[in-house]
């Protein structure tokens, strides 16, 4: 579904991406972990069109995307969810879920989508017309979660959803996310929290310095000695 291929991203003179290549097959959930600063979320945000790779090439269900417009390239059928929510704080929750349904496909099932996000997310439509800027963490990254699902994805892409959450929510999250990839939605997980994000992958990426240090299963790299002790503490 996706092919990335020897991607280098630089910002300005300083390069954040060397080399990268990835792949998310259909119906996969796919984890790219590693500490700050090592390129995560550059590479979603290259693969989303927000920024522009120098070189290697990005392909999504067969067609090239390296250049794409973001917007163009969520039309193809990815969405991605940035890190920090960024939800529209003075919009109702309505509105920031109808902010994510703004192509023919999505306008027409709009009303479907939102109510299979009411079944994921029950506590965002006991919130409709509340403004998102008043809402908890846990309910804001659920609406970005909910929000990303409006446009029909393909693929979804999540940039640590996990994020300065509770543990109990933190537990709630990827249930859901469990449950959108067995809906048969492809994911790429960017997570810090390097348990939850292996356990519920098929295979995973550990990037170092902006290139890819270790690859497989995830139950390998759960395994792996080096995962184990720079990135789980054992």
């Amino acid at each position: 579904m996706l092919e990335i291929k020897g991607m280098d991203v630089y910002y300005g003179d300083l390069q954040a991406l060397r080399g990268v290549s990835l792949t998310v097959g259909a119906g996969e959930v796919v984890s790219v972990i590693g500490s700050n600063g090592m390129g995560k979320s550059t590479t979603l945000k290259a693969i989303s069109g927000l920024l522009h790779p120098r070189r290697g090439s990005i392909h999504f269900l067969g067609q090239e995307i390296t250049r794409l417009s973001p917007s163009a390239i969520v039309e193809l059928g990815i969405s991605h969810v940035p890190e920090g929510r960024q939800v529209f704080p003075s919009l109702t929750v309505l509105e920031n879920l109808a902010m994510g349904a703004q192509f023919p496909g999505p306008i027409r099932r709009g009303a479907q989508t939102m109510e299979q996000v009411f079944d994921y997310f029950p506590r965002l439509r006991e919130r409709l017309g509340q403004k998102a800027g008043t809402l908890s963490g846990g309910e804001q990254q659920m609406l970005a979660i909910g929000r990303g699902l409006m446009s029909l994805p393909k693929l979804m892409m999540l940039d640590e959803p996990s994020l300065g959450l509770s543990p109990l929510l933190v537990e709630t999250i990827f249930e859901i996310i469990h449950k959108i990839s067995q809906q048969g939605t492809s994911l790429l997980i960017i997570e810090q929290n390097v348990h939850h994000a292996l356990c519920i992958s098929h295979r995973g990426y550990v990037l170092e310095d902006g290139a890819v240090a270790l690859l497989g299963p995830s139950q390998e790299l759960l395994n792996d000695p080096h995962v184990c002790k720079a990135y789980l503490g054992l």
